[in-house]
């Protein structure tokens, strides 16, 4: 009789104990695939969204909003309607509420039209929310290079990783590197002060980066974008008015004139005999030889005894004998 293995049940055993139900998992697998078709065609389908429950979410990809391009945009909605749709999450925090993902501009014209606006809602969490917002920047060709470094800026304060960054924007690692070193050297509020300069390229923000640590040039620089007159520039020239005066050479204060005190010398007879100039330099004393009838020429001749003379005498009235 073969000997039973230690892994082969027992006849009787399994005769006593009834056989396990198992369970009819076809329902929820049915109803599981449903819910997740439907959950796919909901992402995917557009709906009508009220602007006032959408909140802002992510990173600021555009340092300010050309105002003639956004009512170019916000004319474009009213004649023809919003073609294509903004990327919505649900709100994080609030129930009922919405962030965006990307389509700022899209959403602020249509709050100013007081439109819905149309809008594919999708669950995702801070990290799928940067990606796709990276991904949407990578793909519009009117992002200027200072908004993509600033955006890769804002990852890494975020707490993401270089090859998160890298991914988000679609680039390589050296290309992250050369965007970080721009984009960390400057905050942004300083950044939406001058704009997306969309003809400024890298080389020339590595430039004014420099420019900007030569003493005294940042505070020239935020003096400049206080001037009234600096809003009224295009982006691109307020970048090179910043340049500009960040460049400058700090104007150094002119000293104060030495104080002149003039006086007119005179004979016994009150002829003028000579112009003296006293100022914290020295004293001067001028013999006009028009009014002098040659006494200019004796002094001139005589100036060193008459100096000695003069000096014996202050010595004698001061008590400092040498």
């Amino acid at each position: 009789m073969a000997r039973k293995g230690i892994f082969t049940p027992d006849d009787t055993d399994a005769a006593r104990k009834p056989a396990p139900q198992r369970p009819n998992l076809m329902p929820r697998g049915a109803v599981g695939a449903l819910q997740s078709s439907l959950a796919k065609m909901q992402e995917s389908a557009v709906q009508d969204v009220d602007a006032s429950l959408i909140d802002d979410a992510g990173m600021q990809d555009r340092l300010g909003i050309d105002s003639a391009a956004q009512r170019q945009l916000r004319d474009s909605l009213q004649q023809y309607g919003q073609q294509v749709p903004v990327l919505l999450r649900p709100h994080s925090k609030t129930a009922g509420r919405y962030e965006i993902v990307y389509g700022r501009r899209r959403l602020n014209a249509l709050r100013e039209l007081g439109l819905p606006v149309k809008a594919m809602i999708r669950q995702l969490d801070d990290h799928a929310l940067v990606m796709a917002q990276g991904q949407e920047n990578t793909s519009r060709q009117d992002l200027s290079f200072i908004e993509k470094a600033s955006f890769a800026a804002q990852l890494q304060d975020a707490g993401y990783d270089r090859q998160t960054i890298a991914a988000a924007l679609s680039i390589d690692l050296p290309m992250v590197s050369r965007m970080l070193k721009v984009g960390t050297a400057f905050t942004l509020p300083f950044l939406r002060e001058i704009g997306s300069a969309p003809g400024i390229g890298r080389d020339r923000w590595i430039g004014l980066a420099k420019a900007l640590e030569g003493e005294g040039a940042l505070s020239r620089a935020n003096a400049m974008t206080r001037r009234p007159e600096f809003a009224a520039l295009t982006s691109d020239d307020r970048f090179e008015a910043v340049l500009e005066r960040a460049l400058a050479l700090p104007v150094k204060a002119k000293p104060a004139p030495a104080k002149v005190t003039a006086q007119t010398l005179r004979t016994r007879h009150g002829q003028a005999l000579a112009e003296m100039r006293q100022s914290t330099k020295g004293v001067t004393l001028n013999v006009a030889a028009r009014t002098a009838n040659g006494f200019d020429r004796w002094l001139a001749d005589h100036a060193e005894t008459v100096m000695q003379e003069l000096h014996e005498r202050w010595q004698t009235t001061t008590g400092e004998e040498q």
